[in-house]
């Protein structure tokens, strides 16, 4: 047990010596890189960094550098808040950083040659940095890992692509892409609409190749503009998580290319179908067998074991608890509408696409569930953090989630799940489950910043302000 829990300490941390070696095979396969981009992923899971020039290539490599600490635990504008550690207060500290290894790629829509890499943050004493969502994510992974279970996990990201020469960018009908027309109606799963952004596709997957991006399959989605790729299952949680991230700035990089601009908002649109950040998640044992479908208590439709209800029932006890993570700012909870398939309660179902937690339909050895309550605006660390842990927690004590939702049934919606913004703050901030699991420093100055931001949004006044009280009050 302990070899192990040492394994999964090791799994993720920087190795100098490697990432030299790496940088050095990077640049033979690619040729000599000009930059390199050094990223790290913020509180809001918005990229922070710096660009270095050739001559530091090496030393950053082999000895490491120093960030802004505080740069992890940034809001949604990016600034610092008050009372939160390693910010104004304090001096906006620096820390030692080490490049990630494994994470050296080329940037292809770059104009001149360039790589890219991760970075972590070392703490004071040595160790990870709280306040990197990577740490936050291995916190929760590291219950399961002692019980020698691995998650096998594969994350899906729903964007719309917007005309980027429109005078401005408004609330509004989308329109298909490439074409200046609104659609009426939905058409999903239309094909031709795939045709209509032929290019960007083909340089998302290219680029993809290149950064070792497993993405698989693109979809036209429920609303005009709106599409969904897909990526392939890994049974290392954070690099699924590397790959989301990736994933929506290679989509980013390719509708700049193309004269649209890609939008991860929750809900952009107010009678349009909401972007949604899905996991999809199986577990397997030490022999690498479905963890899930093992065990003597099994179910029909299809066949599981009682530890996927209690899984389950873990990830529903926590749901409420864990929609601040989910639905990280206010445009956030504008998505949780059940005529626009985003799930309201604490539900789940097999084969049903309205529910909180889903049964896929598969046989005993895919056997997964899926995660549908967080927008494609949200942190995917954080969310697979919070994933991890509810079903750590359910399988630990036993959970049962209770009737499931029969495929096909109406749901009448209870609003179980916080729908307004300092609610799920306020339920989060009282948890006294996830900062077990997530760490409670973390925990604490996640619901500080968006507490912060939230009060800071509620303050501006809007058009809709003058709309509705200008003349009636």
């Amino acid at each position: 047990m302990l070899a192990l829990a040492r394994t999964f300490e090791n799994k993720h941390m920087a190795g100098t010596p490697s990432v030299l070696r790496e940088l050095r095979a990077a640049e033979k396969k690619y040729g000599k890189f000009e930059s390199l981009e050094l990223l790290v992923v913020d509180l809001s899971g918005i990229l922070r960094g710096k660009r270095i020039r050739r001559g530091d290539f090496e030393k950053c490599a082999r000895d490491g550098f120093v960030f802004c600490a505080g740069a992890t635990m940034l809001n949604s504008l990016g600034e610092v808040t008050s009372g939160v550690p390693y910010g104004a207060d304090d001096g906006d500290p620096d820390l030692p950083a080490f490049m990630v290894p494994g994470s050296i790629v080329p940037v292809p829509w770059s104009n001149k040659p360039m790589a890219q890499a991760f970075f972590r943050i070392q703490a004071e004493d040595g160790g990870d940095f709280f306040g990197d969502p990577r740490t936050v994510l291995e916190n929760a992974l590291r219950p399961l890992a002692q019980q020698g279970i691995t998650p096998v996990v594969a994350t899906e990201l729903e964007f719309y692509l917007l005309d980027a020469n429109a005078e401005e960018v408004r609330a509004g009908a989308p329109m298909i892409p490439g074409t200046g027309r609104v659609q009426p109606g939905p058409q999903v799963y239309l094909p031709d609409d795939l045709f209509e952004v032929e290019g960007f596709l083909d340089d998302v997957y290219d680029w993809c190749n290149l950064q070792n991006i497993p993405a698989e399959a693109a979809i036209s989605e429920y609303s005009p503009g709106q599409y969904e790729i897909n990526l392939h299952h890994v049974d290392d949680a954070v690099l699924a998580c590397d790959h989301a991230v990736m994933l929506k700035r290679v989509i980013k990089a390719a509708a700049r290319k193309h004269g649209f601009i890609a939008c991860f908002m929750a809900k952009p649109f107010e009678e349009d179908a909401g972007n949604g950040l899905h996991i999809h998640m199986s577990l397997v044992d030490r022999k690498g067998q479905n963890y899930f479908s093992q065990g003597k208590e099994k179910m029909a439709l299809p066949p599981f074991s009682a530890r996927l209800r209690y899984a389950v029932g873990g990830l529903l006890k926590l749901m409420p608890e864990s929609t601040a993570l989910c639905c990280p700012n206010a445009n956030s909870y504008r998505r949780l509408r059940t005529d626009m398939f985003a799930p309201v309660e604490p539900n789940w179902g097999v084969n049903h696409r309205v529910v909180s937690v889903r049964i896929p339909e598969s046989d005993e050895k895919a056997l997964r569930l899926e995660h549908r309550v967080a927008g494609a605006d949200a942190n995917p660390y954080l969310v697979m953090a919070a994933v991890a842990a509810g079903a750590h927690y359910g399988m630990k004590n036993r959970i049962d989630p209770g009737k499931m939702v029969e495929q096909g049934a109406e749901i009448v919606p209870k609003m179980k799940i916080p729908n307004r913004w300092d609610a799920a703050i306020d339920r989060f901030a009282r948890s006294k489950v996830l900062p077990e699991y997530l760490g409670s420093d973390y925990c604490k100055y996640y619901a500080m910043v968006r507490r912060a931001e939230s009060q800071q949004f509620h303050n501006r006044i809007s058009q809709l302000d003058f709309d509705w009280y200008l003349r009636a009050v």
